[in-house]
């Protein structure tokens, strides 16, 4: 069992803590994980990916070649659509329709998400949308990780369990937020 994943987004919108939640949920469910180096982080608006591996047996390299991911995750949608090529062919994306319009020619809306729904398999949610309603807008990186869920090779209680232990020492405001921002994303991927 292994499974392959890009995470990517832009620079504030929480690609480390999704990063953080499988790899402790993998950790918990005893697999073995490798994550490449997280690159753009060093400017908040900036272009943000890594490459995440997932295991039951060893793992001879963090980096995923074009056309081998299982899974592109993205909290931004013009993110997601640069690294469809990694995706294999039976592949999902799953990414928020929100654009965070970082740069003066950010492509027409419409366009990004109809390329992006061409993915074999496509999972599009108003990510920003179901954040507010959990009680944040910051909570959108969790709202997506909730839709990827179901198409992850780990347990969801340890997600939920990893989600928890994240956000518990914010607060509880900010825990319940966070666990309901996991269950609408969860639910939308599903079609609940």
């Amino acid at each position: 069992m292994k499974q392959d994943i890009i995470l990517a987004g832009v620079g504030g919108q929480g690609i480390l803590s999704i990063a953080y939640v499988i790899d402790n949920a993998a950790l918990a469910d005893g697999l073995v994980f490798k994550q490449a180096e997280v690159h753009g982080m060093a400017q908040r608006g900036g272009a943000v990916q890594s490459h995440m591996r997932l295991s039951d047996g060893s793992i001879w390299s963090d980096l995923i070649p074009k056309g081998e991911a299982d899974m592109v995750l993205s909290v931004e949608p013009l993110e997601a659509l640069r690294y469809l090529d990694y995706l294999r062919p039976d592949g999902v994306v799953v990414t928020g329709l929100t654009p965070y319009r970082n740069i003066p020619d950010y492509p027409e809306i419409d366009r990004v998400l109809e390329a992006v729904r061409r993915a074999p398999r496509a999972v599009v949610i108003d990510s920003e949308r179901l954040a507010k309603e959990a009680g944040t807008v910051k909570a959108q990186n969790v709202v997506l990780l909730g839709a990827a869920s179901p198409f992850l090779i780990l347990k969801e209680d340890s997600l939920l369990a990893t989600v928890g232990a994240l956000f518990r020492p914010r607060g509880p405001a900010v825990l319940e937020a966070n666990l309901k921002a996991f269950a609408l994303g969860r639910s939308a991927a599903l079609g609940l």
